[in-house]
């Protein structure tokens, strides 16, 4: 439980800071005075903070966030004050409340990229090899039940003989909680035996489809990566975990995935936790994933997120002038009010997840 609370909390804390650091340099970078930097929500007064240099910095008790509190913005706090002062964010042009804006998530994208490059640096790249050897076989799958182990050819299945790792994983694929056939070679003596695979979801453009699977992998040879290998591995690995999220979700609008399957502050915490027990890497790995879920759903152009500010911003600069302030706080208060609902609905998804 220790380990799960600071792991929750560790994972939480970084992306948030980054996040929010985002917004408070882009802020700085044309002018705009930050009134507040908080790491965590100070509910009640509740928490530290500190004046400095005009800002007040703090830390609230309650981890689940935190935010950069802009001069002349309307925002969660829906503190409508506005002099007109050149040092405001309402005071600048439509190019500059997009890059304040669009900062958090460009952080929270640039955080991925160098945890995947920190981690390829020193971890060095796994290239898989192409023949259809058994790697490691993993434990209480079909494959170890079936009595495969390491180094162990498979031949074919259901007497479709597989030249290599890839045709061999197709075949199984095709077959989810499917009885299949294999055939393999150990140390020169053929053996046969029948078993019926596990099934695992996979996303096949934007449809969740059901794969069939034993528990194998291949063979991995370890390789050194330079630095410029591994920062392009980084930016490869980001562009994946994103556009995987982006599919996901538009599977989710489509209605082929439930809003069930979306998991929240509990079950990001029960995650964290196994993750960390894995080891640093594994925890790094994790946050880097999520990290790339926050940026994406906060560009979204949604009241209340990042991209719904910058929605604003556009369709104030095209029209070339402001929104009336009940519109805005109109849109601002509905945004909140759905945000509020989709962490609600996904809060009890995660209980119900957890007491079955």
């Amino acid at each position: 439980m220790i380990i799960t609370i600071f792991s929750f909390i560790f994972v939480i804390g970084v992306l948030v800071f980054f996040h929010e650091m985002g917004h408070f340099l882009a802020a700085k970078s044309v002018g705009v005075r930050v009134e507040k930097f908080y790491l965590g929500f100070n509910f009640f007064g509740l928490g530290w903070k500190k004046m400095y240099k005009g800002t007040e910095y703090g830390i609230g008790l309650f981890p689940l966030g935190g935010y950069v509190k802009l001069a002349g913005i309307i925002d969660e706090s829906m503190d409508t004050e506005y002099t007109g002062a050149p040092d405001e964010f309402k005071s600048k042009n439509m190019f500059q409340k997009i890059w304040i804006m669009s900062a958090g998530v460009l952080m929270n994208f640039l955080l991925a990229i160098l945890i995947f490059t920190h981690l390829t640096y020193h971890n060095g790249i796994d290239d898989p090899d192409p023949r259809a050897v058994v790697g490691k076989v993993f434990p209480e799958y079909p494959a170890e039940i079936l009595g495969l182990q390491e180094n162990d050819e498979i031949l074919s299945i259901n007497g479709i003989q597989v030249a290599d790792w890839e045709a061999m994983t197709k075949e199984i694929h095709n077959h989810p909680k499917e009885e299949i056939e294999i055939s393999w070679m150990r140390n020169g003596e053929l053996k046969a035996a029948k078993i019926t695979t596990e099934s695992t979801p996979q996303l096949l453009g934007d449809e969740l489809v059901e794969r069939g699977m034993i528990g194998i992998i291949p063979i991995l040879n370890n390789r050194e990566a330079g630095l410029i290998e591994s920062f392009s591995v980084g930016i490869s690995q980001t562009y994946y975990f994103l556009n995987l999220t982006y599919r996901s979700l538009l599977a989710l609008f489509k209605g082929n995935v439930s809003i069930k399957e979306m998991a929240g502050p509990i079950m990001i915490a029960k995650i964290a936790g196994e993750t960390a027990s894995a080891g640093l890497n594994a925890l790094l790995g994790l946050m880097a994933f999520i990290s790339i879920n926050l940026g994406f759903i906060n560009i979204l152009p949604v009241p209340g997120l990042d991209g719904g500010h910058v929605v604003i911003a556009l369709v104030e600069g095209i029209i070339r002038k402001d929104l009336p302030l009940k519109v805005k706080m109109g849109i601002q208060q509905a945004g909140l009010f759905l945000l509020l609902l989709l962490f609600i609905t996904i809060m009890v998804n995660d209980i119900q997840r957890l007491f079955q």
